[in-house]
């Protein structure tokens, strides 16, 4: 098998950090997407939406997305479990991980397409009343998540999972689209240092 990895993209760096934490080594194909690779012919056919990461299988069988492709190594490699562990766990993780898609990363992904100028040929149209409304949103979930981590050292509970993963790309990810964690959200900050420090964090 192979993976066709995007570089410091969020969502192929998603996929390398949980590579990182089950200690897995798959062969990796960079694409260089700046230079709009991944447009090109062969990843175009490989994922006819033209985005990373991409497992492709030695049976010819792709994998686009990164949680799909992080929950097929989840099955074949259940330790450390990213996923949770038992019913209550998996559903707990999974409500999580939705949380943080849908209430950070999307909203830091928005104001980072639409205002970057970086991004033009991209995001077309770039819509910058759209990327500014999207701040507030993101700061606004900010708020949400601080006050639920006054309760547990991680997202979905008493463990790192896959949207602790998320959540980490997404802070990271905040800092080209021009948003910062407010200081006052303390216990989002001691999060983000916490699984910053991890060593997987630099995959």
């Amino acid at each position: 098998m192979k993976l066709y990895d995007g570089g410091r993209a969020p969502n192929p760096r998603r996929v390398r950090i949980f590579l990182a934490e089950k200690e897995l080594e798959i062969p990796l194909v960079p694409v260089d997407m700046a230079a709009m690779e991944h447009r090109g012919e062969k990843l175009s056919r490989l994922n006819p939406l033209q985005r990373l990461p991409v497992l492709e299988l030695d049976d010819g069988t792709v994998i686009t997305e990164s949680v799909a492709i992080c929950r097929y190594f989840e099955e074949l490699h259940p330790e450390p479990p990213l996923f949770g562990v038992g019913v209550r766990e998996h559903a707990l993780v999974e409500m999580w991980q939705r949380r943080i898609e849908f209430g950070l990363y999307a909203p830091v992904a928005a104001a980072f397409r639409h205002l970057h100028p970086a991004m033009k040929e991209w995001e077309v149209p770039q819509v910058p009343e759209w990327g500014e409304a999207n701040k507030p949103k993101a700061l606004e979930f900010m708020r949400f998540l601080d006050e639920e981590l006054t309760r547990r050292p991680f997202i979905a509970g008493e463990r790192f999972t896959i949207a602790d993963i998320t959540g980490l790309v997404s802070v990271q990810f905040m800092k080209l689209a021009h948003i910062e964690v407010p200081a006052e959200l303390v216990h989002l900050r001691r999060w983000y240092e916490n699984v910053a420090a991890r060593p997987s964090a630099s995959a």
